[in-house]
């Protein structure tokens, strides 16, 4: 992985074919700006602005692997398992409700949604935003 100016670890982007596998792999629509994200690195790891402040973004590779095994779908349905926080939360796209794709952290050991969903963005546009800034919180 390279490393950016922020410390930051940034890998390339994704091949087109990669991505296209994850469309078709999924059931919701992709928002543009995560698929623009990927193309420009294909995971990564560094801080964010908003708890669980640390990101490990998945490839589009795993993000598809643990999409077709469904596994996660059995504890969080409705969420499209995009990260984690490295420490005991994923990161996931929170498709529960259509029309909308807010960035949420999924506390991996409590399996009880009302008490495990934190919210860090409304949308993924306002997500791309907070990677990278590290906060004094």
């Amino acid at each position: 992985m390279a490393e950016d100016d922020g410390g930051t670890k940034k890998p390339p982007g994704a091949s087109d074919a990669a991505i296209q596998l994850l469309v078709d792999t999924i059931a919701i629509e992709l928002p543009n700006a995560y698929v623009g994200l990927l193309k420009v690195t294909n995971g990564g790891e560094g801080p964010l602005a908003r708890q669980p402040y640390h990101l490990q973004l998945d490839s589009a590779e795993t993000v598809t692997a643990t999409a077709m095994s469904g596994h996660h779908e059995e504890f969080f349905p409705g969420f499209l398992i995009i990260g984690s926080s490295g420490g005991g939360e994923f990161v996931a796209f929170d498709a529960r409700e259509p029309g909308s794709l807010p960035v949420v952290a999924l506390d991996m050991t409590n399996i009880n949604l009302k008490e495990s969903v934190m919210h860090i963005a409304s949308d993924c546009e306002a997500f791309i935003e907070l990677i990278g800034i590290e906060t004094a919180d």
